[in-house]
């Protein structure tokens, strides 16, 4: 069976991307907030497990973070990223069962981790553009709040 989308291509690309938990939990909350939240239709996926914990130099992360980086470096050269996203978000699993982290440290080292992940891209791609963002799961919403990169 063939499945057509009702959704139109679109050929023209934003220039941003995205790295966030691979969770499905959360996944069409991350789309919204992109999408409607940050007006960025179509932008480039990197997901993961624990996403940009991978970047903040946890040894658990250290293969992933090797592929992450070349798949940065792919998206810079070849779809001229100018923008990225990095998004972690409350109780995801990679800190709490990888990491062995309880609150009130896992959000902490989470919000630590962004920091560092967001130096570590801006070092080795050279995009200045880099925001950050702790989604709150409240009331059955989650919430976006920026972090001071």
């Amino acid at each position: 069976m063939t499945y057509s989308s009702s959704i139109k291509y679109e050929a023209s690309r934003i220039h941003a991307a995205a790295l966030y938990c691979s969770d499905g939990r959360v996944g069409e909350h991350f789309d919204d907030f992109l999408q409607n939240g940050l007006n960025l239709p179509r932008y480039d996926r990197v997901s993961l497990p624990g996403g940009p914990a991978c970047l903040a130099g946890h040894p658990q992360a250290n293969l992933e973070e090797k592929g992450v980086i070349d798949e940065l470096h792919f998206l810079v050269e070849v779809h001229k990223l100018r923008k990225i996203i990095l998004i972690a978000h409350q109780s995801c699993a990679f800190y709490s069962t990888r990491l062995e982290l309880k609150e009130p440290r896992l959000e902490l080292v989470q919000r630590a981790d962004l920091v560092r992940a967001a130096a570590y891209v801006h070092r080795v791609t050279g995009i200045a553009d880099i925001k950050a963002y702790f989604a709150r799961i409240r009331d059955g919403r989650v919430d976006f709040e920026p972090v001071e990169a």
